[in-house]
């Protein structure tokens, strides 16, 4: 049977106009999809109608995929290719897949011979990479570590010795509200010559970027809030 493709959307990492961070030939594809797979449709729809869309959304077809999505309910999305007919991903923020669950649609696609198309647009985890001065030869995405205390600055630890073992830089993020907490720990626990970079709102008018020894964070910590946040740390 003829299939689409899969056009993975990237979308802006806040209240930007989608304009000032796709390329023009990722906004040209939009008007040529009419489903859509999304972590959440409220914020597609939006992203969407700002996008050029506007006047249009009422006859798009959007699907979610997200953290509440059973396993059984991926296998019947390979069915919105039939026909040859295309289909977007759309992530809350930035890249979909990455750190998202939408890449189960794409494990899904390449499992059924589904042609995927990733396009350009912003990343968080490379924006704070970029704008850290760690090491960006090597690198690891860690993603979340875990909420509760102990089992933080357990992970944290494990973090910094391999770090220090591999001179790797080691990305995380965290839930918002937790922020602050995870950058106390990070101070505490790290040696105090560990170099944690903390890259909060990014492409936002109040963006925080800032590299520091862990000593220094101790001394003089700062509130994050709940702005989406990346953490970097380099032993």
């Amino acid at each position: 049977m003829n299939k689409g493709k899969l056009y993975l959307i990237p979308s802006p990492l806040g209240d930007n106009d989608p304009a000032e961070v796709l390329p023009a030939p990722v906004l040209d594809i939009l008007p040529t999809l009419d489903c859509f797979v999304v972590e959440e449709v409220r914020t597609a729809r939006r992203f969407l109608s700002r996008a050029g869309l506007k006047g249009h959304i009422e006859g798009l077809e959007f699907h979610e995929l997200n953290e509440h999505t059973a396993p059984a309910e991926i296998a019947p999305l390979g069915r919105l290719f039939d026909g040859g007919r295309n289909v977007g991903l759309i992530s809350e923020a930035g890249l979909p897949a990455v750190a998202d669950p939408g890449a189960q649609l794409v494990a899904l696609c390449h499992r059924e011979g589904i042609e995927v198309v990733p396009l350009v647009g912003p990343s968080s985890l490379m924006l704070a990479l970029m704008a850290s001065g760690l090491n960006g030869q090597s690198f690891a995405f860690a993603g979340y570590i875990p909420a509760k205390t102990e089992e933080r600055r357990a992970a944290i630890r494990r973090l910094e010795k391999r770090s220090a073992a591999e001179h790797q830089t080691q990305i995380i993020i965290e839930t918002p509200y937790r922020n602050d907490a995870l950058l106390a720990d990070l101070a505490a626990t790290c040696s105090g010559k560990t170099l944690i970079t903390v890259a909060a709102n990014l492409m936002q008018p109040d963006a925080f970027i800032r590299t520091l020894p862990a000593a220094r964070w101790k001394e003089h910590p700062v509130t994050i809030g709940k702005r989406p946040c990346v953490f970097l740390l380099l032993a």
